[in-house]
């Protein structure tokens, strides 16, 4: 288990040559392309690292409402709080991290933890008193309907044309 090897940038390793041609522009991308920190990264503890869950919303505006749509895998129902203030909605929550046994040996360490905190300002036509929100499969959804009086209204229209009888 211990030789795991873990590819990132599309899982491509340059082959190890022994000589290689002096090409000072070569050199000059590699250093500028180099992080210390990201080689020191395995040496840090755990503990170290500041949560740093930070889920993306879809937000989109249908005819009739506005839906909000977060990837929210891991984190409970009971996690999870939805508030309005005013025009203002906020999301918040929170990913537990997993129990570490201190016999167990990471080899890599990607998955992000913490609370999350998102607002969003609302428009004026939405009607923050018949707000629904769902949290299925991991993805929370959020419809907040329109106001009937702010929908669009379909409105005939006559022609101008006077009829043949008259």
């Amino acid at each position: 288990m211990a030789d795991i090897v873990v590819r990132r940038n599309g899982g491509q390793i340059q082959p190890a040559t022994p000589f290689r041609e002096w090409e000072p522009l070569r050199m000059f991308r590699e250093l500028m392309n180099w992080d210390p920190f990201q080689e020191m990264a395995p040496l840090l503890r755990r503990e170290l690292r500041a949560p740093t869950f930070l889920p993306d919303f879809d937000v989109k505006e249908t005819k009739d409402s506005y839906l909000f749509r977060a990837d929210l895998p891991g984190v409970k129902e009971q996690d999870i709080d939805v508030s309005i203030t005013g025009s203002r909605i906020t999301v918040s929550g929170k990913r537990e991290e997993e129990s570490e046994e201190k016999t167990d040996t990471y080899y890599a360490c990607e998955r992000s933890y913490g609370s999350f905190t998102r607002s969003f300002t609302l428009p004026e036509g939405a009607d923050t008193e018949h707000v629904q929100a769902e949290l299925k499969s991991g993805v929370l959804s959020l419809v907040i309907p329109k106001r009937p009086e702010v929908q669009p209204k379909k409105i005939a229209v006559k022609s101008g044309e006077k009829s043949a009888k008259a």
